[in-house]
């Protein structure tokens, strides 16, 4: 890869992280909107009009919508012939660096238990990226997450005995967020996976999260979970910012793998308000699709 083309990929990994840690994407905004129109505890209608006022304020100073632009995550899904392959590494750490000094990003990456605070998002294992090959593919598809400490608290990942079923899935989940969901800055954005073991039932919790709000999983049964867990969750009138209000999530989104007929493993990782992800298609000629932000890459 030549160095123009390494320097063009790099920068526009940072515009996007960018544009990720200043812009809500489309459905996260959209849905606020809905709430906030929709809500009437009067202190809860305030939070929203705070919320939202935040929202425009960032767009107008171009500057991220919440302090804590917490630790940068990437998600790769490229086809084998994307022509730049074994670049993407070193133009995403790269980018995250350019981004966290340009923005600015705040410095959140601490050496693992030595707590010295590396200075620029950049460290061993941060930002963290996770790969997924395309056979035969010629396009990068990226996504981006913001992995904030208050939303990040709520995290759980458990083995439930499989005779507790979808009741025992639905208790585990309402109590960790009746109990922590308040750190993490409702409504909330849930993602659950279920599957066989704790790690494979945390990064699907994490897939989960990145998928848009207003889609459903593809089974019947587990679509209505998401819709159960939803009337569930917003029951307990935690948001906005955990001072009540009528509902307490943004959506539930679960992602699921067929698991051992002795297990039943449950993941759950939550998004605040200021869900901050993002979604683009990187193509061999390095020309761009931003698919989760309408106003397209800030420069």
């Amino acid at each position: 890869m030549n160095e123009i083309a390494l320097e063009k990929l790099t920068q526009i990994i940072s515009d996007f992280t960018a544009t990720v840690g200043i812009c809500l994407p489309d459905d996260v905004e959209d849905r606020l909107r809905v709430l906030a129109g929709e809500e009437t505890v009067p202190s809860a209608k305030t939070m929203y009009d705070c919320i939202l006022r935040d929202i425009d304020l960032a767009k107008e100073l171009h500057r991220p919508l919440c302090q804590d632009t917490g630790v940068l995550q990437y998600f790769v899904e490229v086809g084998t012939n994307f022509p730049y392959l074994d670049e993407i590494g070193a133009a995403i750490t790269a980018a995250a660096e350019r981004a966290s000094r340009e923005v600015p990003l705040r410095p959140n990456v601490v050496e693992p238990l030595g707590e010295r605070n590396t200075g620029n998002n950049i460290g061993h294992g941060a930002p963290y990226v996770e790969y997924d090959l395309v056979p035969g593919g010629t396009d990068l598809r990226l996504r981006m997450y913001m992995a904030g400490g208050g939303c990040s608290l709520p995290g759980r990942s458990k083995v439930l005995m499989p005779l507790e079923g979808v009741s025992g899935v639905r208790k585990l989940v309402c109590e960790t967020v009746l109990e922590w969901g308040v750190n993490a800055c409702p409504p909330l954005v849930i993602g659950i996976g279920l599957g066989t073991c704790a790690p494979t039932s945390a990064a699907l919790s994490k897939k989960a999260l990145l998928r848009p709000l207003g889609t459903h999983s593809p089974y019947p049964h587990i679509a209505k979970l998401e819709e159960d867990l939803q009337r569930d969750l917003d029951s307990l009138g935690i948001a906005p910012l955990g001072l009540g209000g009528s509902r307490s999530v943004l959506g539930v989104n679960i992602e699921a793998a067929g698991h051992h007929p002795a297990t039943l493993g449950v993941g759950l990782t939550t998004g605040c308000w200021a869900t901050r992800r993002g979604e683009m298609l990187i193509r061999a000629d390095l020309s761009t699709e931003l698919r989760s932000h309408r106003g397209g890459l800030l420069k």
